[in-house]
Formats: structure tokens, sequence, C-alpha cells
């Protein structure tokens, strides 16, 4: 089976777009940092330095310091796709993070899209 092109996507193309869906929606740059903070236990220095090498999300969530056991809590659909029933682990962070990134554009308050 053919590898998803996601994976080999670098992750500095796709972060901007995250960016702009959720300024379009009135939600901030550093709400989108502190979603990613949170799901991929980078800090701001982390995630600069992923974009800055412009890595690919392979490595992105390979070298993620330390993902967050409350991915457990999130459910639902992104692109069709139920998350929390998709079987590559790759395939699923990278789902994790649009769903997040997607509530956040939809106006859930923080502590919601955290799972506080």
């Amino acid at each position: 089976m053919p590898e998803h092109k996601i994976f080999s996507m670098p992750f500095a193309r796709v972060y901007p777009l995250y960016v702009q869906k959720a300024e379009r929606k009135n939600r901030s740059k550093e709400e989108v940092d502190e979603i990613i903070f949170w799901l991929t236990g980078y800090d701001h220095t982390g995630l600069q330095r992923q974009i800055a090498r412009e890595n690919d999300f392979r490595t992105f969530f390979a070298e993620a310091p330390a993902m967050n056991p409350g991915t457990a809590l999130i459910k639902g659909v992104v692109c069709g796709v139920r998350v929390e029933e998709v079987e590559d682990p790759l395939m699923q962070k990278i789902r994790y993070l649009d769903k997040l990134i997607d509530e956040l554009a939809k106006g859930k308050a923080m502590e919601k899209i955290l799972r506080q």
C-alpha cells in the first residue's frame, strides 16, 4: 500500500494553514501553538526548530517530546474519518491535530479542546 503524501509533507508548509484557519475565525496563532504544545509536548523553541528545519510530519511526530495521554479523549470526525478509528498511528496523530484545530476554528473553549 502506498504511503500517504502527508507523511512526507513539511510540517512548516501546513502550520501556516492551521494558523490561517484559526485567525479566519478570530482565534490566534498562540492558541494554535498551545494546542500543538499540549498534543506533542513541544515548547515554543522546539516547535520553531521543527518549522525552521522543515521537518516532515513523520519526523515532527517522531521527535515530539511526549504525546499527551489525553489524546485518547479526542473523538469525532475529520475529513469524513473517525479519528479514534484510524489504524495507522502516524495518520491518527495527524488527524488528532486536525481535529483540535477544527474545534478551535469552530469556537470551542480551550479547556474543552485540551480535554481539561
